[in-house]
């Protein structure tokens, strides 16, 4: 599932029984927008045809909005800086190839440090989501969709399902979600009634200068 996402070109972390793509949206142009949903869209119809065709009842994804803090690289910088110390000296012939081999195996990897992924509200929206399924509103191998991508009114671009009004208060976490049953032919640039980044972030805020608030929240 992890190269499906790489190949439609989104981030991606596979998990134990799952896998999330991620990608951050344009400030200025719902373009980005319009690219994850339908790269989603297609990472969604080629996983669930391969599971079904294995024999198993198919599978669910959750596209989700929300904000996130920007995350540390710190792990994953100072285990590249370890390995190029590795590599340095021994280009240099101050230890032999097999110590070269010995260090960097000593090397602590950090494969699982995703920066965009931490303290990430739209994941975590996305996974509450999927894990409650029918309880929560999500039934079956269906590809859900968060309509704060969307104005109110959406074109005949994109076919959508009942609206699902979400919500796990223990977190404090709300949505309304539609399964998405159709994505058209591509409409150049992107539809019009699709959201940019900044759209959306009004919409989850409910403040039109959510901008200004997120600046001064980043100082």
């Amino acid at each position: 599932m992890a190269w499906q996402g790489i190949a439609l070109g989104l981030g991606s972390l596979t998990l134990n029984d799952g896998a999330v793509a991620y990608r951050d949206l344009s400030y200025r142009s719902p373009s980005n927008t319009y690219d994850f949903l339908k790269s989603s869209w297609a990472l969604f119809n080629n996983v669930n045809k391969m599971d079904k065709s294995l024999g198993h009842g198919g599978c669910r994804m959750v596209i989700a909005t929300g904000f996130r803090v920007k995350g540390s690289k710190r792990g994953i910088e100072d285990a590249t800086g370890k390995l190029r110390s590795v590599i340095r000296r021994l280009g240099k012939g101050l230890i032999t190839a097999d110590e070269a081999i010995e260090k960097a195996k000593r090397i602590r990897q950090y494969s699982d440090i995703v920066p965009q992924l931490q303290a990430n509200f739209a994941f975590t929206k996305a996974y509450v989501a999927e894990r409650s399924g029918t309880k929560g509103g999500l039934s079956g191998a269906r590809c859900f969709v968060d309509l704060s991508l969307f104005d109110k009114t959406v074109g005949k671009w994109i076919q959508l399902g009942e609206k699902i009004k979400w919500d796990d208060k223990t977190l404090n976490l709300s949505a309304n979600f539609s399964p998405i049953i159709h994505i058209g032919e591509h409409v150049h640039p992107y539809p019009s009634d699709i959201r940019s980044g900044l759209e959306i972030a009004q919409q989850l805020a409910g403040d039109k200068d959510v901008l200004r608030a997120l600046r001064k929240a980043a100082k």
